[in-house]
């Protein structure tokens, strides 16, 4: 595969938003930033919200929303590759925030306790045609312990958040299928692909499946993890394969169809732009770059 470097010296790139003008906006976790990749190479920032920004989503408004989960410790490999690991002594606490691209302001939408809600570690957000949002919570590692978290369903006005699915095993990457009827969210370490039922805007058929709410779709052999996901225009889900190093392209009845190997172990997301959605970009977080290549099949145009 060919590459295009766009940008590099990212601290922990994610989230990364194809904008019409050929722009790319994505977050900085380990920086607390949003940053605008021009075409150019130039990078200009956005807002600095704080926190660990991590996944984004054009809303109805036009403004971006933004899981922030509070922030990471990091620690940085002898080869130079930046690490997350675990929950920082400044933890700032899990949060929905709603950003204006022109001026930066950014006010937080939704926090913890809001709604009778528990948010540790918000991960990655998908607006559907209702203009409503269903997100991931993380939750967050600590010395002896890690968050039992769950699936979320809110409007973009701040009248309504509920916890829709849980438990989920560490949620990350979510997306929904073209035709909006299904809900895929990829679990980091069991490094299962997860399919729900949609049965209403912000509501899932929690009977489907064995022991647990969603149906698990697929899962992989050897050492990896699953991070965040896009979804193609034909249906494939891409989800971002840590340790393999690459992208894991999954066909909605379950088989493995493609696999797009990436020169780092820390590939993290997905998104699609260009006229004909054909152009990936890739965030490669540990070494701190932003790549694009032609992709095979186009990527699916999101509700906003």
């Amino acid at each position: 595969m060919t590459f295009t470097t766009l940008a590099t010296g990212l601290r922990f790139p994610e989230g990364p938003v194809a904008m019409p003008d050929g722009s790319v906006i994505l977050v900085e976790i380990e920086a607390g930033r949003i940053t605008r990749v021009h075409p150019d190479g130039t990078k200009t920032t956005v807002a600095e919200p704080g926190g660990g920004p991590n996944g984004l989503a054009i809303g109805p408004d036009g403004k971006l929303y933004c899981c922030n989960n509070g922030g990471f410790q990091y620690v940085e490999t002898p080869s130079g590759l930046l690490v997350p690991h675990g929950q920082p002594a400044d933890y700032s606490g899990g949060r929905i925030e709603r950003i204006d691209i022109d001026t930066g302001e950014v006010e937080v939408l939704y926090k913890d306790g809001d709604f009778h809600c528990t948010l540790r570690g918000p991960n990655d957000i998908v607006f559907d045609d209702a203009g409503g949002f269903w997100f991931t919570d993380h939750g967050k590692t600590r010395d002896r312990e890690r968050d039992v978290t769950g699936i979320f369903y809110s409007h973009a006005d701040g009248r309504h958040l509920a916890e829709v699915i849980f438990p989920s095993e560490n949620p990350n990457g979510i997306g929904l299928s073209p035709d909006g009827k299904r809900l895929y969210a990829a679990e980091t370490y069991t490094c299962r692909l997860m399919a729900f039922d949609i049965t209403a805007p912000g509501e899932v058929d929690l009977t489907a499946g064995l022991g647990g709410p969603g149906i698990p779709l697929y899962r992989p052999a050897g050492y990896k993890f699953f991070d965040s996901l896009g979804v193609e225009e034909c249906g494939n889900i891409c989800v971002a394969t840590i340790g393999e190093s690459g992208i894991s392209v999954i066909a909605p009845t379950g088989e493995l169809v493609d696999f797009v190997a990436t020169p780092d172990p820390f590939t993290t997301n997905i998104c699609w732009g260009g006229p004909d959605m054909r152009t990936a970009y890739i965030t490669l977080s540990g070494t701190g770059q932003l790549v694009s290549m032609e992709w095979p099949r186009p990527g699916l145009r999101l509700a906003y």
